[in-house]
């Protein structure tokens, strides 16, 4: 019986395509169109009839300006520059579907627990139980300074005030209500019984916040969590928290290496590491047949702009590579910024060595996940293959391009792998969390959510 793959498709709400800077110069791509919701809600209604797990909406804060020292570099390319706040998004192609999930991607470091609490949960009401939020701690000095901080905290610090972060917002989504709060009883004109609501307390080393949340329990109460940190600090942070984890490397030694590394962490940490959703970053590009593919790729490599991709890079990895030779080999260096992107090209598999021109050639299309070329059995044999290999249970799809990339995959490559009895055919009921396989729509009562919560009354040291 072969593995069932799943797959997110992973965008950003930007001008300039997401991870194929350039392409949007060149018809048909629609990129550009991300101000337009009628573009937003045809591509959610298009994976939902592929039967994707979640459209995953990544974000950052600030402008990529550490490449030459200044943001020209994405300004000129439309390199994730301008980009929109996700949010929104999520309403408005919830609206237009019934099944598809989506991944919101919101930082721990600048907003309070309680906004973002509240967002989460106002997002999983109007979806019926939707949403996941993709936990990042934010990795761009430019953001930090823009949002009022002096500089960026430290890589570590950041992953600590999350996990603060985190320990609020559970108690506020899992403990504040009782689920026999709300009562909404017309008759006696009681909305919601104050005896089964009780307010938060808690003080930490960075947040604090004490009273009722102000929100009624929402299908899932706690949002399905994401997570991508691949650094040290990343991974325990994963561990203690992520019911799904991103990877991304560039070749199969590194994304299986990855994967070990990520399902090693969450046993060491007293969790079912199966009960984890590991996806891969990949773009795939298929057509008809091998030729058809082959020729679409070499046309969107022609089409990359390689000094968009490289501000990208950098911002990526805080390295200016403005300052380095195209020649130089890529080493890798400890810095405040994401220490993922980095290590994907450096340390995951020491068999490979990249130079400067090498990274920034092969994160021009895609990111620094793979690109699978071909027609739709080739395709399908690398998937399951590398799923095997890497010990994967999906795939978190970059477009090369928007929407085309996800039409090609819905026309030409869900076909093949549902004959194979290797994608699924329909969705699961229920929320997004029991899509995903879980038994209920609450989160694992092993889950820290669960355990904080059972004592609202916690103080940090």
């Amino acid at each position: 019986m072969p593995k069932t793959l799943r797959f997110n498709a992973f965008l950003m709400n930007c001008a300039g395509g997401h991870l194929a800077p350039g392409q949007w110069r060149h018809g048909p791509d629609a990129a550009a169109s991300y101000l337009d919701a009628e573009h937003w809600t045809n591509l959610a209604r298009l994976l939902e009839a592929a039967c994707f797990d979640a459209l995953f909406l990544g974000d950052v804060l600030g402008v990529y300006d550490v490449y030459g020292g200044s943001a020209d570099a994405v300004l000129r390319s439309g390199a994730q520059t301008p980009m929109n706040d996700p949010f929104p998004l999520a309403a408005i192609m919830a609206g237009a579907t019934r099944h598809l999930g989506f991944g919101i991607t919101a930082s721990s470091s600048y907003e309070a627990p309680y906004v973002l609490a509240r967002r989460f949960t106002t997002l999983d009401h109007l979806s019926r139980g939707r949403i996941a939020w993709n936990v990042v701690t934010s990795y761009l000095d430019s953001g930090a300074r823009s949002l009022g901080r002096d500089a960026l905290m430290s890589h570590d610090q950041r992953y600590d005030l999350a996990d603060e972060c985190l320990d609020i917002c559970y108690q506020l989504w899992e403990r504040s209500w009782d689920d026999a709060a709300v009562v909404h009883g017309a008759r006696d004109g009681l909305y919601a019984d104050p005896a089964h609501i009780r307010p938060v307390r808690y003080r930490g080393r960075y947040l604090q916040s004490e009273g009722v949340y102000q929100c009624e329990p929402s299908p899932q109460r706690t949002p399905v969590l994401f997570q991508a940190g691949g650094s040290a600090r990343g991974l325990a942070f994963a561990a203690r928290h992520a019911e799904c984890v991103f990877v991304g490397a560039p070749t199969l030694a590194g994304t299986r290496k990855a994967t070990a590394q990520v399902r090693e962490a969450i046993a060491a940490a007293g969790r079912d590491p199966r009960a984890v959703k590991v996806y891969a970053m990949f773009t795939v590009i298929v057509d008809a047949d091998d030729a058809a593919a082959q020729a679409r790729l070499a046309r969107y490599q022609a089409q990359a702009d390689t000094t968009g991709a490289a501000a990208l890079l950098a911002g990526w990895t805080g390295v200016d590579l403005s300052r380095h030779a195209l020649d130089d080999p890529l080493e890798y260096v400890d810095t405040i910024a994401g220490q993922s992107a980095l290590a994907a090209f450096s340390k995951l598999d020491p068999t490979r060595r990249w130079t400067v021109r090498d990274a920034i050639d092969y994160v021009a299309l895609g990111g620094r996940g793979p690109v699978i070329a071909g027609g739709p059995a080739t395709v399908a044999d690398a998937l399951q293959a590398w799923a095997d290999e890497a010990d994967l249970d999906g795939f978190n799809l970059a477009c090369a391009e928007t929407p085309g990339t996800y039409a090609d995959i819905a026309r030409y490559l869900v076909p093949e792998l549902q004959r194979r009895g290797a994608y699924p055919t329909r969705y699961a009921p229920g929320t997004l969390r029991e899509k995903l396989g879980a038994a209920s729509a609450r989160i694992d009562a092993a889950h820290p959510a669960a355990r904080i919560a059972a004592d609202i009354d916690r103080l940090a040291d």
